[in-house]
């Protein structure tokens, strides 16, 4: 499986990141040890959500729409949202 997934900092919650693997467990390990130097700093990080593919295509695809403007708009508004209720409580 290809997966899609997003995930945001606990200590920064502002803080998010979205990314594309086959293996989503070890991934999100790496993010939150010093496997991953752009996200190590921001750990610990909590998975908001994750697509699953059954080929890379579809997912590179997805993640590159999700990092795109109308993507981010869309993530925002609508995958983002439990995260974001939850902070600004």
């Amino acid at each position: 499986m290809h997966y899609v997934y997003l995930i945001y900092s606990e200590s920064n919650p502002e803080q998010v990141y979205t990314g594309y693997t086959t293996d989503l467990k070890q991934r999100f390990q790496a993010h939150n040890s010093i496997g991953s130097t752009h996200t190590s700093k921001y750990k610990p990080w909590k998975l908001q959500a994750y697509f699953a593919f059954c080929n890379k295509k579809s997912a590179l695809d997805f993640e590159s729409y999700l990092k795109s403007g109308s993507g981010r708009a869309f993530a925002k508004k609508h995958l983002w949202v439990e995260h974001k209720e939850s902070t600004s409580s």
